[in-house]
């Protein structure tokens, strides 16, 4: 075979291997979009609770990690050496604590679509946190870019508190989203780290075995003691299953075929598909100003991800 062939065969594959990272990238981006929605359905608004939020947050880790003890035995992973313990405890800290319970405990007072919003600058926050974990030096115009995300989300909080209160404020709930968005980005940054040492989907259930510990106690306390909507239900299913283990499977393997540049862009559909998602599974409104925002914050994000990154500082 000539070298002009084997050359076209080898750009072909490439080809065919970036296709299809990006459409496992959609699959995964849009599994994570469906969790603000489906969080909200699984515990329910302030007038009318369903599942306690930190039911919500810490009976979906205990569900996924019984799943993934099976699955880390039938594909007989290794188990974790050394210094990887403490980094999954870290990333567990972020994907299975912080994000699943301050989201939980904000969307019981705050609608679906207000929480997708504010979440739009994970992928700024993801990229901030691991600039600075891996010491690099990004260009001055992601740090503006940065910047603005945190500013739009800060107007977009301010301008609701004005139209349901009357006055201007940060409401609590608009903390808590903040929270849960730093401790995910820090969960992301440490998990990726990982992956560099075992398979991505290891990861996430390593993760998920080490916090059943602390989650199935957790579970167990706040188990419903009164009957519970069947959607409610449906919900928490959903964020166990698909937000917590099967997402991370499609996500991690496209960022390994197709690189986490490349397909990391796919992350920007996110914020429009929680919205979209809002709508038939809630019932919520979206109104002109929650879609402006919301491409707004999606815009910053776009220019941040066009700005260089220098290598690393010296230690």
């Amino acid at each position: 075979m000539s070298a002009a062939a084997t050359g076209s065969g080898t750009a072909v594959e490439d080809q065919q291997a970036t296709r299809h990272s990006l459409w496992l990238g959609v699959l995964g981006v849009s599994i994570f979009a469906f969790s603000i929605p489906m969080t909200r359905l699984a515990s329910g608004s302030d007038a009318v609770p369903q599942l306690h939020p930190l039911f919500v947050a810490f009976g979906r880790a205990a569900l996924a990690g019984l799943l993934a003890i099976a699955w880390l035995v039938v594909v007989r992973a290794r188990r974790p050496r050394g210094g990887e313990w403490a980094i999954l405890l870290f990333t567990a800290a972020g994907v299975v604590v912080g994000w699943p319970v301050f989201l939980g405990l904000a969307v019981r007072h705050v609608e679906a679509t207000h929480a997708s919003v504010i979440s739009g600058v994970l992928p700024l926050a993801t990229a901030a946190i691991a600039a600075w974990v891996h010491r690099q030096r990004p260009a001055r115009g992601f740090w503006i870019a940065a910047v603005t995300g945190t500013a739009l989300v800060v107007a977009f909080a301010l301008l609701r508190s004005l139209q349901s209160n009357g006055h201007l404020g940060i409401g609590w709930a608009d903390g808590l989203l903040l929270l849960a968005v730093f401790l995910a980005a820090a969960g992301y940054v440490s998990g990726a780290r990982l992956s560099s040492a075992m398979p991505p989907e290891h990861v996430i259930s390593w993760v998920l075995v080490l916090s059943l510990p602390l989650t199935l106690p957790v579970a167990a306390l706040t188990w419903p003691e009164t009957p519970i909507r069947p959607a409610a239900w449906g919900g928490f299913l959903y964020v166990s299953l698909f937000s917590m283990w099967l997402g991370f499977f499609a996500w991690y393997r496209a960022l390994a075929i197709g690189g986490t540049v490349r397909v990391s862009q796919v992350q920007l559909l996110q914020p429009f598909l929680s919205l979209l998602f809002c709508a038939p599974v809630l019932g919520e409104r979206i109104d002109a100003i929650t879609v402006g925002f919301s491409l707004a914050i999606i815009a910053t994000v776009v220019w941040s991800r066009r700005q260089t990154v220098g290598a690393p500082r010296g230690r």
